[in-house]
């Protein structure tokens, strides 16, 4: 059973890693692009946000999807009902934050 709570204690682990390193490197993309359109297009400014902003917001659309499996798979372990209480409004937050974000990625 140990090794059963250290597997799944590993794979939450590297979906959370993955979501993290999804978001870190969305922030670069992003503020690289941003960095390129201040320094070559600076009269393009509102144009070129909303495309900045719109990649930004995909990455972190994805890495949500991460982080939310991630704290499934940890709920399996600990299945009290304070975790599930838990990982219900983490899962709602994160969901709405989610569905807001794509609807604005769909709305550009």
């Amino acid at each position: 059973m140990d090794m059963f709570h250290s597997v799944i204690n590993n794979i939450s682990f590297v979906l959370n890693i993955i979501g993290a390193l999804i978001t870190i490197w969305g922030i670069i993309l992003s503020f690289y692009e941003f960095l390129k359109k201040e320094i070559l297009h600076p009269k393009q400014a509102m144009q070129l946000n909303e495309a900045i902003r719109l990649k930004l917001g995909s990455y972190l659309v994805l890495a949500l999807e991460f982080f939310i499996a991630g704290d499934i798979v940890k709920t399996i372990i600990t299945p009290t009902w304070q975790t599930l209480g838990i990982l219900g409004a983490i899962v709602v937050i994160r969901t709405i934050l989610s569905y807001f974000l794509t609807k604005d990625i769909k709305k550009i």
